[in-house]
């Protein structure tokens, strides 16, 4: 039975035009650079992330996801730039007070490095990307940034993985070991951000290639890489002095998909801790929530549960999210412009 749900996991997310290509992030808000190349070096600091998402656990081959994520920026001038802008004892430092004083960014450079790793059953996506962009602000209060992202796609079969006893295998691969393929993958985006709101626009896999793994040995068919859009936008409530109320939503379209549409809500008591809901439509919803400790420090965790017929099988979704923060020569203990 486990071999059976592993070729249908194969089946169903196997890299072709028919499918999602990249992997799903429930915490995608809070490293939307990990989708949109734009926020490279939008904070005061260089920010490193690192992500491991084991999806439906419990059936074998499901998919497993992670990567680290590095960015910070260039030239760019600390927005403390009088008496009042540094914390008050015993205020909430992201109460009213502070984004009454926000201001938008300085023009500078940012630049990051993303690594990915994402395994289904015998396929393997290995990426690297190396990400550039340039904040400018267009109103006292309101920053756009626009940013792109180049590296490389290599991508595997391992066809000892493929023996599914009764199941015949694809004669065109039957007989070899790890079959790989390396395709070049452009990403580009545009990032509007606030201190009340934010908007993005990204697409990754811009240029589609050829991928597959028989040579045409067998079958004169071939898959391609598609590309991804992702449109997000959010937006921020205070609520007392204490808490920050943060809804958010996620469009994401693959042809010829629909496209597929994700809304989060985030409750921040402070700048200490935080917790979250999702829901995927016609997919799952998840929980989620997370913590800062000091200010070079946070950690998060989410669990989605999934209403498709795989929720009989499956033991949920797990999501780790670990943050370092490098240079934080002001303190902050929590992100000023990506929530």
């Amino acid at each position: 039975m486990n071999k059976f749900f592993t070729l249908s996991i194969i089946l169903c997310c196997a890299l072709n035009c028919f499918a999602q290509q990249k992997p799903h992030y429930t915490q995608y808000v809070l490293n939307q650079y990990i989708i949109n190349p734009a926020l490279s070096g939008i904070e005061n600091y260089v920010d490193i992330k690192i992500s491991h998402r084991h999806q439906w656990a419990g059936i074998n081959g499901s998919p497993v996801t992670t990567y680290a994520s590095v960015q910070g920026p260039i030239g760019k001038n600390d927005y403390r730039t009088t008496a009042t802008s540094f914390d008050v004892p015993g205020e909430n430092p992201r109460g009213q007070r502070y984004w009454e004083t926000y201001t938008a960014a300085e023009p500078h450079h940012g630049v990051g490095v993303q690594v990915l790793n994402d395994v289904t059953g015998a396929l393997r996506n290995t990426a690297i990307y190396g990400t550039y962009a340039y904040h400018l602000g267009l109103s006292p209060r309101t920053s756009l940034a626009a940013g792109f992202g180049v590296g490389a796609s290599r991508y595997s079969l391992d066809a000892s993985k493929l023996d599914f006893g009764s199941v015949s295998v694809d004669p065109a691969v039957a007989s070899s070991d790890v079959l790989n393929k390396t395709n070049l993958d452009l990403t580009a985006g545009l990032y509007l951000y606030s201190a009340d709101y934010f908007a993005g626009l990204s697409a990754q896999q811009i240029i589609p290639s050829k991928l597959d793994f028989s040579n045409n040995t067998v079958t004169t068919s071939t898959g391609r890489t598609v590309p991804h859009l992702f449109a997000t936008a959010g937006r921020r409530f205070l609520i007392g002095e204490d808490f920050n109320l943060v809804p958010s939503l996620m469009l994401k379209y693959v042809q010829p998909l629909p496209v597929q549409v994700e809304t989060n809500l985030k409750l921040q008591y402070q700048n200490s801790l935080w917790l979250g809901a999702s829901y995927r439509h016609k997919d799952g919803y998840a929980g989620m929530f997370g913590f800062n400790v000091f200010n070079t420090f946070n950690i998060s965790y989410a669990y989605d549960h999934t209403t498709s017929n795989l929720n009989t099988y499956s033991k949920g979704t797990h999501e780790l999210l670990i943050g370092f923060i490098i240079g934080n020569k002001y303190s902050d203990s929590c992100p000023r412009n990506v929530w």
